[in-house]
Protein backbone atom coordinates (compact mmCIF):
# COMPACT_ATOMS: atom_id res chain seq x y z
CA UNK A 1 0.00 0.00 0.00
CA UNK A 2 1.37 3.12 -1.25
CA UNK A 3 1.05 6.03 1.47
CA UNK A 4 2.55 9.56 1.45
CA UNK A 5 3.41 11.78 5.10
CA UNK A 6 3.65 15.26 4.71
CA UNK A 7 5.84 17.50 6.04
CA UNK A 8 3.97 18.14 8.78
CA UNK A 9 4.42 14.66 9.94
CA UNK A 10 7.78 13.97 9.27
CA UNK A 11 8.62 16.95 11.63
CA UNK A 12 6.20 16.29 14.48
CA UNK A 13 8.88 13.79 16.82
CA UNK A 14 10.64 17.92 16.55
CA UNK A 15 7.52 19.56 18.32
CA UNK A 16 6.46 19.95 22.43
CA UNK A 17 6.28 16.08 23.29
CA UNK A 18 4.98 17.52 26.53
CA UNK A 19 1.77 17.81 24.95
CA UNK A 20 0.08 14.60 25.24
CA UNK A 21 -1.62 14.68 21.22
CA UNK A 22 1.77 15.74 19.79
CA UNK A 23 3.34 13.03 21.93
CA UNK A 24 0.77 10.20 20.59
CA UNK A 25 1.09 11.55 17.14
CA UNK A 26 4.69 11.19 16.67
CA UNK A 27 4.66 7.89 18.56
CA UNK A 28 2.29 6.57 15.81
CA UNK A 29 4.26 8.29 12.77
CA UNK A 30 7.23 6.95 14.04
CA UNK A 31 5.46 3.79 14.24
CA UNK A 32 4.13 4.18 10.57
CA UNK A 33 8.09 5.01 9.59
CA UNK A 34 9.37 1.82 11.13
CA UNK A 35 6.61 -0.53 8.98
CA UNK A 36 7.84 1.39 6.15
CA UNK A 37 11.39 0.17 6.86
CA UNK A 38 9.64 -3.54 7.37
CA UNK A 39 8.45 -3.07 3.71
CA UNK A 40 4.67 -3.13 4.85
CA UNK A 41 3.46 0.38 3.42
CA UNK A 42 5.22 1.66 0.32
CA UNK A 43 6.45 5.40 1.32
CA UNK A 44 5.38 8.06 -1.83
CA UNK A 45 8.44 10.99 -1.83
CA UNK A 46 7.80 14.25 -3.93
CA UNK A 47 9.47 17.20 -5.19
CA UNK A 48 7.51 19.36 -2.65
CA UNK A 49 8.41 17.38 0.45
CA UNK A 50 12.32 17.77 -1.08
CA UNK A 51 11.75 21.21 -1.62
CA UNK A 52 9.83 21.84 1.59
CA UNK A 53 12.81 20.32 3.88
CA UNK A 54 15.26 22.15 1.87
CA UNK A 55 14.01 25.11 3.56
CA UNK A 56 14.12 24.07 7.17
CA UNK A 57 16.58 26.26 9.02
CA UNK A 58 17.56 22.84 11.50
CA UNK A 59 20.02 21.16 9.89
CA UNK A 60 19.23 17.80 12.25
CA UNK A 61 15.67 18.11 11.25
CA UNK A 62 16.50 18.57 7.63
CA UNK A 63 18.59 15.79 7.71
CA UNK A 64 16.67 13.91 9.48
CA UNK A 65 13.61 14.19 7.42
CA UNK A 66 15.88 13.72 4.12
CA UNK A 67 16.58 10.02 4.43
CA UNK A 68 13.47 9.24 3.90
CA UNK A 69 13.96 10.24 0.45
CA UNK A 70 16.19 7.08 0.20
CA UNK A 71 13.93 5.15 1.63
CA UNK A 72 10.92 5.76 -0.99
CA UNK A 73 9.26 3.47 -2.95
CA UNK A 74 8.28 5.64 -5.32
CA UNK A 75 9.23 9.34 -5.91
CA UNK A 76 7.56 11.84 -7.80
CA UNK A 77 8.59 14.97 -9.97
CA UNK A 78 6.34 17.80 -10.50
CA UNK A 79 4.02 17.69 -14.10
CA UNK A 80 1.09 19.50 -15.63
CA UNK A 81 -1.17 16.51 -14.04
CA UNK A 82 0.16 17.41 -10.47
CA UNK A 83 -0.18 21.12 -11.21
CA UNK A 84 -3.92 20.75 -12.32
CA UNK A 85 -5.24 18.93 -9.62
CA UNK A 86 -3.28 21.33 -7.55
CA UNK A 87 -4.72 24.20 -8.94
CA UNK A 88 -8.36 22.56 -8.47
CA UNK A 89 -7.90 21.77 -4.48
CA UNK A 90 -6.57 25.58 -4.51
CA UNK A 91 -10.03 26.68 -6.01
CA UNK A 92 -11.51 25.02 -2.81
CA UNK A 93 -9.21 26.85 -0.70
CA UNK A 94 -6.29 24.64 0.07
CA UNK A 95 -3.27 26.36 0.42
CA UNK A 96 -0.43 25.95 -2.46
CA UNK A 97 2.06 23.71 -0.93
CA UNK A 98 -0.75 21.72 0.96
CA UNK A 99 -2.15 21.05 -2.58
CA UNK A 100 1.11 20.24 -4.26
CA UNK A 101 1.35 17.67 -1.14
CA UNK A 102 -2.11 16.24 -1.82
CA UNK A 103 -1.60 16.27 -5.86
CA UNK A 104 1.38 14.49 -5.68
CA UNK A 105 0.17 11.74 -3.16
CA UNK A 106 -2.56 11.12 -5.61
CA UNK A 107 -0.15 11.00 -8.47
CA UNK A 108 1.43 8.36 -6.34
CA UNK A 109 -1.19 6.86 -5.86
CA UNK A 110 -1.44 6.67 -2.46
CA UNK A 111 -4.04 5.54 -0.68
CA UNK A 112 -3.34 7.14 2.50
CA UNK A 113 -2.47 11.27 3.11
CA UNK A 114 -0.88 11.40 6.68
CA UNK A 115 -0.85 14.51 8.26
CA UNK A 116 -0.76 16.76 11.77
CA UNK A 117 -2.11 19.62 9.69
CA UNK A 118 -5.91 20.35 11.30
CA UNK A 119 -7.21 22.04 8.38
CA UNK A 120 -6.01 18.95 5.80
CA UNK A 121 -7.66 16.43 8.16
CA UNK A 122 -11.18 17.95 7.81
CA UNK A 123 -10.80 18.01 4.22
CA UNK A 124 -12.84 14.71 2.20
CA UNK A 125 -11.35 13.85 -0.96
CA UNK A 126 -13.03 10.90 -3.27
CA UNK A 127 -9.42 10.29 -4.60
CA UNK A 128 -7.21 9.65 -1.06
CA UNK A 129 -7.82 8.88 2.58
CA UNK A 130 -6.61 12.21 4.42
CA UNK A 131 -5.55 11.39 8.15
CA UNK A 132 -3.60 11.52 10.83
CA UNK A 133 -1.15 9.14 11.86
CA UNK A 134 -3.43 7.63 14.85
CA UNK A 135 -6.13 7.37 12.39
CA UNK A 136 -4.22 6.05 10.10
CA UNK A 137 -2.64 3.12 12.60
CA UNK A 138 -6.58 2.75 13.48
CA UNK A 139 -7.69 2.08 10.18
CA UNK A 140 -4.79 -0.24 9.35
CA UNK A 141 -3.45 -1.99 11.92
CA UNK A 142 -6.51 -2.02 14.17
Amino acid sequence: MNIYLDNCSFNRPFDDQTQLKINLESQAKLFIQKQITLKKYDLVWSFILEFENSKNPYEIRRHTVLKWRDLATIKIQSNQEIVEYAEGLNKIGVKAKDALHIASAVYGKSEYFITTDKKLLNLKLDDIKICSPIKFINDTEG
